[in-house]
């Protein structure tokens, strides 16, 4: 298995009374509440914590792309990825993931994703993700044409990537008559494409489809969740003839870990019920706006994923197998336990969350990386096990 360091980049600063006037953290919260000078601290902080997965073995940093929201204070996972190309040599660069569709001229960002390519020396991962529904707000973008866009823009960029150039691609949504991309990625025929998803039917079948056979990922579920996406991953896999690979399926997970069970929850109590209950507070119509996914997809997404609505505590997180909190053991074996079960190839593990400070983000890094981790990337499971019904 290969263990990711994964980072969100919240505003830890925010005040968490905000929800008394406004209904979200995200699009609708005013902008007066960053503070530049705490952003400058928390961008510094969080690139050193990036920085650090190197040292203490992750086997890849990840990071990723919100707009106009506390949650994560990262518009443009480019600038972050280009400062930890040049800032680290072994760890692989995953960029989970980049909203192709929604912009109105995707190759500026083919371009950036080669240029990261060649600074690294190969090691960029490139996620394609649709956007969840508050981006289609913040960027004024049409929901009920983010399949379309998606698929277009992803098309485009794979020519781009891979063909020589100049060309022309004339498309329903992106019209270039000089298509002819410098740089060129430095991998070939491009870098590793994962595609990061709430568990949209239409993304499944996409992903697994033979023709791409992306790393599927799970992000921020109940693992009962998880597996039936990954599952329905497998299934369609099979259905196309062919089965699907561990390194094909990964699960982006908060983890906290200290000396005890009862010391990681007490330490993580307030960070984590903050990120669950304060940052991720969301409406529904603006997580999933009308358009943005088919209704069989929309029924199904709430159906897996209701009980993210409710307030949430430390003990339903982990009860709910949101996150993995607990001793070295504790975790160890409960990530162990999920690989059995969907056979996992790909851990995110989202080591600081919401307003967790410098020192537990710190601490939780290490043991995690010191006393769990060489476990995890030690272990290779083909196929899952066969368990009771969840």
């Amino acid at each position: 298995m290969k263990v990711f360091l994964f980072h969100l980049m919240p505003y830890a600063y925010l005040d968490l009374d905000y929800d008394k006037k406004y209904r979200s953290a995200w699009v609708v919260l005013p902008n007066s509440y960053f503070d530049p000078k705490k952003g400058h601290e928390l961008y510094n902080r969080y690139l050193d914590e990036l920085e650090y997965g190197e040292e203490l073995g992750f086997d890849g940093l990840c990071v990723n792309e919100h707009h106009q929201n506390a949650y994560g204070i990262m518009p443009s996972p480019i600038v972050t990825a280009a400062a930890l190309a040049r800032r680290t040599e072994r760890v692989k660069l995953a960029i989970v993931g980049s909203a192709f569709g929604i912009r109105e001229h995707p190759l500026t960002l083919a371009e950036e994703h080669a240029m990261i390519d060649c600074i690294s020396g190969g090691r960029l991962i490139s996620g394609m993700v649709r956007g969840i529904g508050c981006e289609y707000y913040s960027m004024g973008a049409n929901p009920a044409f983010s399949h379309d866009r998606f698929h277009e823009a992803h098309d485009l960029v794979i020519r781009a990537w891979t063909e020589e150039g100049p060309f022309t691609f004339e498309g329903e949504h992106y019209h270039f008559e000089y298509v002819n991309l410098w740089p060129r990625p430095y991998q070939d025929p491009h870098p590793p494409i994962w595609c990061p998803s709430q568990g949209s039917t239409e993304t499944i079948e996409w992903t697994a489809h033979p023709d791409r056979k992306y790393t599927y990922l799970q992000t921020y579920s109940p693992f009962r969740a998880v597996k039936r996406f990954m599952d329905a991953y497998r299934d369609k896999a099979r259905d196309y003839g062919y089965e699907a690979r561990p390194d094909q399926l990964g699960w982006l997970v908060p983890i906290y870990v200290a000396d005890t069970d009862e010391q990681a929850r007490d330490e993580a109590r307030p960070h984590i019920e903050a990120f669950a209950n304060k940052f991720l507070r969301n409406p529904p119509e603006m997580l999933l706006p009308p358009g943005y996914t088919s209704i069989a997809s929309l029924k199904n997404v709430r159906k897996h994923k209701s009980s993210l609505s409710k307030a949430q505590t430390v003990e339903s997180l982990i009860e709910d197998e949101v996150v993995v909190i607990g001793s070295p053991d504790t975790v160890r074996e409960k990530l162990l336990d999920c690989q059995r079960r969907v056979a996992l190839g790909n851990v995110l593990a989202l080591c600081q969350f919401g307003t967790l400070p410098a020192d537990l983000t710190k601490k939780n890094m290490e043991m995690f990386a010191a006393e769990v981790m060489p476990t995890l990337q030690a272990s290779h499971i083909e196929q899952p096990e066969l368990v009771a019904a969840e």
